[in-house]
């Protein structure tokens, strides 16, 4: 079990709320899923989807998330549970079986939600009152987004989620190059790949230096890298960073009306834009990385 202990503050002193976890039957499962976009970020699609007779299994909790990537969830009911085969196995059926997928987004959230899927970075969540060391090594091992949750509960109001692990899709020490599976999009637009690789190096020290701070601030920030723009993420969204030839555009996941902006700044919340967040930062220089750098920590922290 994680070592997160909960405290309610009465006239300054503190009394420990006693930590629980459930098996994971079906109401809690429910809960999740029918607050799936405010815990994790994720549109829920489906519950219990059956992947036929030929593959006999059932997939836990089907979803869309708000980078338009597919999402698998599967809940460790027992101990002795292999939930991280039993996702990928269900990850590889969705992989081969996309139009089918495509279509129940469609049904649910119309055509523009079918068209922008991104299949470059399907995701298998697993959720569980705890996870071994043996858990978190094989993760490591395997080349996939896998990404492990911890839940716990406390008393009859309170539900705890902690990712237990932060997938390897940071960079190291300096900005690199973009995946191999980065491609242009089909409306034309030039992908983070072909962007990235027309930057000086003036503005790849910028991204690096930015990206250096963003990964400061936690153990827990993941990185990942869509077609048209960078996610920072803890159990959802905080930033998305999007490439531009002079200039890096920071999207954060903050209320404009409850800041106070600056200078290079603007809300976003009712204009289209690439990535995700309502409050856009121009960065083009080291002067106005510096007056985003509170902006950022306090998405971060949201």
């Amino acid at each position: 079990m994680s070592d997160i202990k909960l405290f309610h503050l009465t006239n300054s002193q503190a009394t420990e709320l006693p930590g629980t976890a459930s098996d994971l039957e079906k109401p809690l499962q429910t809960l999740i899923e029918r607050n799936l976009e405010t815990l994790l970020g994720i549109r829920f699609g489906a519950s219990e989807y059956t992947t036929g007779k030929t593959h006999g299994g059932r997939i836990d909790t089907l979803g869309l998330d708000e980078n338009h990537c597919p999402v698998i969830i599967e809940y460790k009911r027992s101990q002795s549970e292999n939930v991280i085969n039993q996702g990928l196995f269900y990850l590889d059926w969705l992989m081969d079986h996309r139009a089918e997928f495509k279509l129940l987004v469609l049904e649910r959230f119309g055509k523009a939600a079918a068209d922008a899927i991104d299949w470059s970075g399907p995701r298998l969540i697993c959720i569980a009152a705890n996870f071994t060391k043996y858990d978190a090594h094989a993760v490591q091992q395997i080349n996939r987004q896998i990404e492990l949750v911890r839940y716990r509960l406390f008393g009859d109001d309170l539900l705890l989620l902690e990712a237990a692990n932060t997938p390897s899709t940071q960079p190291s020490s300096r900005a690199t190059a973009p995946s191999p599976q980065s491609s242009k999009p089909r409306n034309g637009d030039k992908s983070v790949a072909e962007i990235y690789a027309e930057l000086s190096p003036g503005m790849l020290e910028l991204l690096a230096t930015v990206e250096a701070h963003i990964f400061s601030l936690g153990d827990d920030v993941q990185r990942k890298e869509l077609k048209l723009y960078y996610a920072y993420r803890r159990l959802k969204n905080f930033a998305t960073l999007v490439l531009q030839k002079g200039r890096l555009l920071l999207y954060l996941h903050l209320p404009p009306n409850s800041e106070t902006l600056p200078v290079n700044a603007r809300d976003v919340s009712q204009v289209g834009h690439w990535g995700t967040g309502d409050i856009e930062l121009s960065i083009s220089n080291q002067a106005e990385f510096d007056l985003a750098k509170s902006l950022i920590i306090k998405a971060y922290e949201r």
